[in-house]
């Protein structure tokens, strides 16, 4: 059986369990689909916008020394978006209704990326315990320990107001 096919069983194992979820999508870090259970979302552009998060995530934890990227969540006033390492080449995004139990998504999310990383290196001989990497990420640190990767930080100048010529006489 294709990987693709095995993942997406597990999403729809993923969604029988958890029936506050009204979508499940897996895809790879650089945004293409490799299974969806989403009737009412275009899963392209929800991949593409994944990888983009992805990237986003894995900048902010490595900036702020937090280690490596596990996961993502987004709250909006009609539920959530949850972004779930599924090892170094795919990643776990979650739609659930404003009703779901968040420690359950997470417990849940977490179980299926896992799997689904598990189902991924058998196919692609990866080692499964490995982070997403999003492709270009960077990692070596300069000699000021601000990653090579991060913006750097300017701060204006305060205004002064230049005094012009004594008047008098």
């Amino acid at each position: 059986m294709a990987v693709e096919a095995e993942v997406l069983n597990e999403l729809h194992r993923l969604r029988t369990r958890m029936p506050q979820l009204t979508g499940a999508l897996a895809a790879s870090v650089d945004g293409l689909v490799l299974a969806q259970d989403m009737p009412d979302v275009q899963p392209e552009g929800l991949a593409a916008l994944t990888a983009a998060a992805l990237g986003v995530g894995y900048r902010m934890v490595d900036l702020t020394a937090r280690g490596e990227f596990c996961e993502l969540l987004v709250r909006g006033a009609g539920g959530y978006v949850a972004t779930y390492a599924a090892g170094p080449s795919a990643v776990l995004t979650l739609l659930a209704d404003d009703r779901a139990n968040v420690g359950r998504l997470h417990l849940e999310g977490r179980r299926s990326g896992a799997h689904i990383a598990e189902l991924i290196a058998v196919h692609r001989s990866l080692p499964k315990d490995a982070p997403p990497r999003p492709t270009g990420a960077p990692t070596p640190l300069t000699a000021q320990g601000r990653s090579l990767g991060a913006l750097p930080v300017r701060i204006p100048r305060q205004f002064r107001p230049q005094r012009g010529p004594e008047l008098g006489g």
